[in-house]
C-alpha cells in the first residue's frame, strides 16, 4: 500500500476496506486502567486460546486492543461483536470460559456481564453508566485499533480533511468553525474560530509561515481526557490538525505531549508514520498541492508548560516559563510567527464539525456552550471512568445517573470540577454570606448568579463560572462527608506552589503565604479574622499572579471558604475537623460494644498500638497512635470511630 496520489484513490482505499469479509471481533480495553488491571494479559490469553483450540480461520475472530471504553471502575472490559455482549472485570483465567461458551458455542457468561441493583446488562449501551452519555469524540475510541490506519479509514477518518481540500474555501472552514461555537476544551474556553481568523488576518498583515499546536500537556491530577483521545483515535486529532491548518495555511504542526503518556506518544508516532506513507500528510497532499506535516514534542513533566506561552517557550528549547501578554500566540507565538494553540480534545471536534455541518454541532449542549465536554470522573463515586455528555447536563445527572452516587453510607458532599485549579462546588445550595455574594473576581456578581441546588446546576462554561468554579480541561472529582475542604483546599495549593514557575511575585510568595495559612487551620490554630486575610490574599494573586496558573490557584480555596466557612471556623474555634482527616485534630478509638474482637485491627497498625485478646474489646494507645487510619480501614464491623 504506497502512497495515495489523488482523492479518489483513498476513497478507493476506503471502499475496499469496507468490502472485506466480515469476521467476530473481540475487542479489549487497552485504556489506562484496564492496563493496571492486567489487560495485556487478557488479550494475550485470548490469541493463546483461540490458536490452541484451533478455530477455523473463516470464522477465526480478530482480538483487536482498543483504547480506553471509559468504564474504568469495571476493567478489564471486552466487548464482542455481532453479539455486541459486553464483560466486565475480565481476569486471563476466564478467557477460556468465554471463548468456549461464547465465541463457540454462543452461550453468553452471566457472571461477567455487568449488574446493578439486581438487573444485568447484555450490552454496554444498556449499562447505565453509557445511557446518558452522547458519544462524539469518543465515539471510536474503544472500537477501533488505534494503530490500524485501515481500522480508523473504516470508521471514516480523513473524510472531512477531503471535503475541506475540495469542498470548501479556506475562509468557509473557519466559518463552520465559528457558526459551529466550538470554544476551546482546554480551560479558557475561548472561541475557536475568532483565534482561527485572527491568525489569518494577523499572517496577511505580516507575511510568512504560520504554525499549529495541539496541547497535549494534561498534568491535572485524575484528568485523562486528551490521553484517551491520544492513545485511542490518533487519527481524530491528525485531521483537525490538518484541517486548521488548510483554514489557517499552516504547512507544520506540532503535538506537545505529556512526558509522562508514553503510550500516548507511541501511538501518536506510529499514526504519524502510517498517514505520511499513505500521503495524508507530507507533501502534495492527496494530489491537492496542499503541504502540512506534524511533529512530536514532549513536555518535560511541568504543570506550568500548559500555559500556551510556556508551552511555546518550550517547543522552542527554552525554559518552558509564561511571558507578559499581549502579544498573544496569534500575534507573536512560536518563532515570533503568528501561532494557534487548541487542546487535544478541541482539535478533536473539528472533523465532526466539517463532516455534519455548523448547525448539527451548534444544537448539541446549549448556546454559548455547544457540543459535548469529556470529563473524566473520580473520587468518591460508584462508577468512575470517561465520560462525554453534552454541555448542559447538570451535575447531578453526571454524577448520580451516570456515575451511580456515592458509595457506601456516607454523603454526597461537593465536586471539584477544572483541575487543582477549579473551584469545590457543594452538592446542596448553601446560603452565601452578603460579603461573599459582593465578591466579582471569580464570577458571581458580573454574571448574575442566581441561588440554586447545586445538584441541578447545568454543566458548561458559564453556569460553572457563575458557581465560582471553571470548565478546566474536564477533571471532576467527586467527594463525600469523609473529604476534609480544608486538607482538599491544601492538597490542591501544595501541587500548585510546586509547580509554578516562580517568575512573578504574587505566585512565587502568594502560594507560599496561602499554603501557610492552610496549614495553620489544619492543626486548629489561628482566628477567625484569618479566614479573611486568606481570601484577600487569594484574591491579589487573581489580580496580579502573570499567567493563568497563578490566577486560578486560589480557586479551590475561595470557594471552599465561600460555600464551607463552618467547616474552616471549626478547624479554627471549635479545633475538629467535622470529616476525621486532619491528624491533628482528631483521635480513632474503638466501641467496645461494637467490637468483635477479631484483631484485624491490631494485626494492621503499623504502630503496634492497639491491645486486647481474641474476641474481647480492643483498645488504641493514644499516645503512641499515629492517627494513619489503618484500624478504621479494616474493621469488619466499624468499630473504629473517629472523634
Amino acid at each position: 500500500m504506497g502512497k495515495l496520489k489523488s482523492v479518489a484513490e483513498l476513497e478507493s482505499l476506503r471502499v475496499q476496506v469496507l468490502a472485506a469479509p466480515d469476521r467476530p471481533v473481540v475487542r479489549v480495553c487497552l485504556g489506562p486502567g484496564c492496563l493496571a488491571q492486567g489487560a495485556d494479559k487478557v488479550s494475550r490469553a485470548f490469541k493463546a486460546a483461540i490458536q490452541e483450540r484451533n478455530i477455523l480461520a473463516d470464522v477465526q475472530p480478530l482480538i483487536k486492543e482498543t483504547g480506553c471504553h471509559g468504564f474504568c471502575s469495571q476493567g478489564t472490559l471486552v466487548n464482542l461483536y455481532p453479539s455486541d455482549l459486553f464483560y466486565v472485570q475480565v481476569k486471563p483465567a476466564d478467557v477460556p470460559e468465554i471463548v468456549d461458551q461464547t465465541l463457540r458455542e454462543g452461550k453468553v457468561v452471566e457472571r461477567l456481564l455487568y449488574a446493578d441493583n439486581g438487573a444485568r446488562y447484555r450490552s454496554a449501551a444498556e449499562v447505565p453508566f453509557y445511557k446518558l452519555q452522547h458519544k462524539v469524540i469518543l465515539k471510536n475510541v474503544g472500537l477501533i485499533d488505534p494503530l490500524d490506519i485501515e481500522d480508523a479509514l473504516k470508521a471514516g477518518a480523513y473524510r472531512s480533511l477531503v471535503k475541506a481540500l475540495t469542498q470548501k474555501t479556506t475562509d468557509q472552514i473557519i466559518d463552520t468553525v465559528t457558526i459551529a461555537g466550538l470554544r476551546g476544551r482546554g480551560g479558557g474556553g475561548f472561541p475557536t474560530g475568532f483565534k482561527w481568523r485572527k491568525v489569518v488576518e494577523n499572517a496577511r498583515e505580516n507575511p510568512g509561515p504560520v504554525f499549529i499546536v495541539a496541547n497535549g500537556d494534561e498534568g491535572d491530577p485524575g484528568a485523562f481526557m486528551d490521553r484517551a483521545i491520544m492513545e485511542g483515535d490518533p487519527h481524530a486529532v491528525l485531521e483537525g490538525m490538518a484541517i486548521g491548518a488548510r483554514a489557517m495555511g499552516a504547512e507544520q504542526g506540532y503535538l506537545y505531549v505529556r512526558a509522562e503518556y508514553p503510550f500516548a506518544v507511541r501511538t501518536l508516532n506510529i499514526a504519524i508514520e502510517q498517514a505520511r506513507s499513505l500521503g495524508l500528510l507530507g507533501q502534495d497532499i492527496l494530489g491537492t498541492g496542499f503541504n502540512f506535516d506534524v511533529q512530536i514534542n514532549r513536555g518535560a513533566g511541568a504543570f506550568v508548560c500548559g500555559e500556551e506561552t510556556a508551552l511555546l517557550a518550550s517547543i522552542e528549547g527554552r525554559v518552558g516559563e509564561p511571558v507578559t501578554r499581549p502579544p498573544y500566540p496569534v500575534e507573536q507565538g512560536l518563532w515570533d510567527r503568528p501561532t494557534v494553540i487548541n487542546n487535544v480534545e478541541t482539535w478533536a471536534n473539528v472533523p465532526h464539525i466539517i463532516d455534519h455541518g455548523a448547525q448539527w454541532y451548534s444544537g448539541v449542549g446549549v448556546p454559548h456552550s455547544t457540543g459535548t465536554k469529556i470529563f473524566s470522573l473520580v473520587g468518591k463515586v460508584k462508577n468512575s471512568g470517561l465520560v462525554e455528555v453534552p454541555m448542559g447536563i447538570t451535575l447531578g445527572a453526571i454524577v448520580e445517573e451516570i456515575g451511580g452516587g456515592v458509595p457506601g453510607k456516607e454523603r454526597f458532599k461537593a465536586v471539584q470540577t477544572g483541575g487543582p485549579s477549579g473551584g469545590i462546588i457543594p452538592y446542596e445550595f448553601k446560603e452565601l454570606p452578603p460579603e461573599d455574594l459582593k465578591l466579582d473576581k471569580v464570577g458571581l456578581q458580573s454574571r448574575g448568579f442566581m441561588p440554586m441546588e447545586l445538584k441541578n446546576l447545568p454543566v458548561d462554561f458559564d453556569s460553572l463560572a457563575q458557581a465560582g468554579s471553571i470548565m478546566g480541561s474536564g477533571g471532576m472529582i467527586v467527594m463525600d462527608d469523609r473529604d476534609c475542604v480544608v486538607d482538599v483546599a491544601r492538597y490542591f495549593l501544595r501541587f500548585l506552589e510546586e509547580e509554578s514557575c516562580g517568575k512573578c511575585l504574587p505566585c512565587r510568595l502568594g502560594l507560599k503565604g496561602m499554603q501557610e495559612f492552610l496549614n495553620n487551620f489544619s492543626q486548629g490554630k489561628g482566628a477567625p479574622a484569618d479566614i479573611g486575610a486568606l481570601q484577600s490574599l487569594g484574591m491579589a494573586l487573581v489580580d496580579g499572579s502573570l499567567c493563568g496558573l497563578g490566577r486560578t490557584a486560589p480557586n479551590p480555596v475561595l470557594t471552599s471558604i465561600r460555600y464551607f466557612r463552618d467547616e474552616y471556623l471549626a478547624h479554627i474555634v471549635d479545633h475538629k475537623c467535622p470529616a476525621g482527616v486532619c491528624r491533628d485534630l482528631i483521635t480513632y478509638r474503638i466501641d467496645a460494644d461494637s467490637c468483635n474482637g477479631c484483631t484485624l485491627c491490631a494485626k494492621n497498625c503499623p504502630q503496634a498500638c492497639i491491645a486486647g485478646t481474641n474476641k474481647e474489646p480492643h483498645t488504641i494507645d493514644q499516645d503512641a497512635c499515629i492517627r494513619c487510619g489503618a484500624c478504621m480501614d479494616v474493621c469488619p464491623v466499624d468499630a473504629v470511630v473517629v472523634a
